[in-house]
């Protein structure tokens, strides 16, 4: 992946630029200079509470905006601006006009399925990203439980009272609490979080300097420090925490330095390293813990056996660098994402070439999540466009989530139930909540 320091500040200026025309049209309001003097006041904000007021169900049924963008006070539409974020919206690319070449080959799906409902948008929590290529910063563990990074902040977020607190602080100095061999008990200073990893009550954090951050959530203070590496290229890009079939807890870190490293979190040992060509932005673990699929800065991915890091299949079809990985839970088909704005889906039993390859609107793939019960895969792009699909009808038909602001971080609940979205906007951050849609039609027959 690109650099922080340099490409990030670049690319981000780029979109800013793109986006003055279409900014100096719309009022205000919309921008969040003047909320104050509107008349809808009690509609923006919340005096009990003095808070941001959240958007419900029966209020978007009502006809509210989901994000509480007012629209009608505004002087240009929402289609209108839609079009231009469309037309002018800037994808970072490594490989020039890889997102165009890839069109001609994309999987032509039906849009309009409904397979989660919207239930809320919170704006009292914010969502936001340090590096724009990593988007893996919202974690579920449940319906009613989302961890997410706002600011140096961790924050744990309850969708059944609305409530936050603090998990982890990173902006001062933090340093474990626990006694480990190979834990950095000088712990790490201010640390910029360019990753998140949450499963059931184990969280981990990575930073931009090679930094590990282990937390137990049902104990006191941090458990683990390390940093993988002292390179200058050391950047965290993704955490994959998971079990062993022994119940064992383990975490995958891979990094910037082309390593991919395995933690044991029963000893609290670093217990495989293994090096690749490139530099890895993304690895998944297959369900049964026998395939690791790597993808990284070459438009080619890697199928690997995780015990010995030995390359058994070479995945070709993206023009671009990848960023997301994701199996289904049947072990059988696992995605990647890339920035050639496509998804392309693989079957274990045929890697000679993938199965069916999925197109975003505005850029590239950063995100990609199955529900554990195999029926649906979502998507993200860097912003304004979360796609939900019908794994069971063959990816034939879409459920296109669209907003404005770009995407943190995507995740499905473990009970398959929610599906939360974190949208970084220096107004309008917020996190939108959805609902799986369920059909209780036999209920009918008791009525």
């Amino acid at each position: 992946m690109s650099n922080y320091q340099g490409d990030d500040a670049e690319y981000m200026e780029d979109v800013d630029d793109e986006m003055e025309d279409v900014e100096d049209d719309m009022d205000e309001e919309f921008r969040g200079d003047d909320l104050g003097a509107s008349d809808s006041d009690v509609e923006e904000f919340d005096y009990s509470n003095n808070k941001i007021a959240d958007t419900s169900a029966d209020q978007a049924r009502d006809g509210k905006d989901i994000q509480g963008i007012p629209w009608s006070r505004l002087s240009i539409s929402r289609e209108k601006y839609r079009q231009t974020r469309l037309e002018q919206y800037k994808n970072y690319e490594n490989v020039p006009n890889s997102g165009e070449s890839s069109e001609k080959v994309c999987k032509v799906t039906k849009k309009g399925g409904l397979f989660y409902d919207f239930w809320r948008n919170s704006r009292s929590i914010k969502s936001t990203i340090l590096h724009f290529q990593l988007r893996n910063l919202v974690w579920a563990t449940s319906k009613h439980d989302v961890y997410l990074m706002s600011n140096f902040l961790v924050t744990h977020y309850s969708a059944l009272t609305s409530g936050k607190h603090e998990v982890l602080n990173v902006s001062g100095h933090v340093a474990p609490s626990e006694k480990h061999p190979g834990s950095l008990l000088e712990g790490f200073t201010q640390t910029q979080v360019s990753t998140l990893a949450v499963k059931d009550d184990f969280l981990v954090a990575g930073g931009f300097q090679g930094e590990l951050i282990c937390k137990h959530l049902d104990r006191p203070g941090v458990s683990f420090c390390s940093r993988t590496t002292y390179d200058d290229n050391a950047i965290t890009n993704a955490i994959e925490i998971y079990n062993k079939p022994s119940g064992a807890l383990h975490f995958t870190a891979s990094n910037n330095d082309s390593g991919v490293r395995d933690f044991d979190m029963e000893r609290y040992q670093l217990v495989k390293h293994f090096r690749f060509p490139w530099p890895v932005n993304h690895s998944s673990l297959s369900p049964n813990g026998k395939l690791l699929a790597i993808v990284g800065d070459n438009p080619e991915g890697l199928i690997v056996d995780p015990n010995t890091g030995k390359t058994l299949e070479t995945l070709s079809g993206h023009l671009d660098f990848s960023f997301a990985s994701a199996w289904h839970p049947d072990g059988i088909t696992f995605s990647t994402g890339n920035q050639d704005k496509t998804c392309r889906v693989w079957d274990i039993r045929n890697l000679s070439q993938s199965v069916a390859v999925l197109k975003g609107n505005l850029g590239a793939i950063r995100s990609i999540r199955y529900t554990l019960d195999g029926k649906y895969m979502a998507m993200a792009e860097p912003a304004d466009f979360v796609h939900v699909y019908d794994v069971s009808n063959g990816y034939e038909t879409e459920q296109e989530i669209d907003f404005f602001g770009e995407i943190s971080g995507i995740s499905f609940s473990p009970d398959t139930e929610a599906l939360f979205i974190g949208v970084w906007d220096r107004t309008y951050g917020s996190l939108l909540e959805y609902g799986r849609r369920r059909n209780y039609s036999y209920l009918d027959s008791l009525l």
